[in-house]
């Protein structure tokens, strides 16, 4: 859940080609599935939960303009966690951005549902979705793009090998804000 009463800044944190990956697996009960056509709807849902969209149709919108053009890549590369009676309670994406020419490896939307969290389903998703990065994109720099409102999640990404980059520019994201940012995040992560 994102924590909105502190100050927002704009993250972004990298993850170096080489990192070992922290092994963390799901709870009994729970387990991992690839999207599938009609999950667009549970990933708005989702994504709306957790406080990244005000609206399922404006998240929703956001999925069918952005992801579903590419259907056989979000087959492969959008995660979802399901709880023992199928309902999909978690979701991250492995996508792709371009800095110029330059096509890296990011790490999109991640998110459990708010009754969910605490469980250690967020470090178990990271996880899968590293793994099955390495997989599909090689052992390569990945990139994600955050906020302060989510330090908890941050502090998931950094026990995952990311740590908070001043690079400019990743993706279009002109406005890094890192001195803010960790200036803040002092106060709620360990750097």
């Amino acid at each position: 859940m994102l924590d909105k009463s502190i100050q927002f800044y704009r993250v972004l944190m990298k993850r170096d080609k080489g990192t070992p990956l922290v092994e963390s697996r799901l709870p009994d009960s729970f387990a991992f599935s690839l999207f599938k056509s009609g999950d667009e709807k549970d990933w708005a849902e989702i994504e709306t939960s957790v406080g990244e969209f005000d609206r399922a149709v404006d998240a929703l919108v956001y999925f069918q303009k952005n992801y579903l053009p590419y259907l056989s890549e979000l087959e492969r590369r959008c995660i979802f966690i399901e709880d023992d009676k199928g309902k999909k309670i978690g979701t991250l994406t492995i996508w792709w951005n371009y800095t110029g020419v330059r096509r890296d490896p990011w790490i999109h939307w991640v998110a459990v549902r708010p009754e969910y969290q605490g469980l250690g389903l967020g470090k178990a998703l990271v996880f899968e979705g590293l793994r099955r990065l390495i997989e599909i994109e090689g052992d390569r720099d990945v990139y994600l793009a955050t906020q302060t409102w989510s330090y908890k999640a941050i502090n998931i990404y950094i026990k995952s090998g990311f740590k908070i980059t001043d690079e400019r520019g990743l993706a279009g994201f002109e406005n890094n804000e890192y001195d803010k940012a960790i200036e803040l995040l002092k106060n709620y992560i360990k750097l």
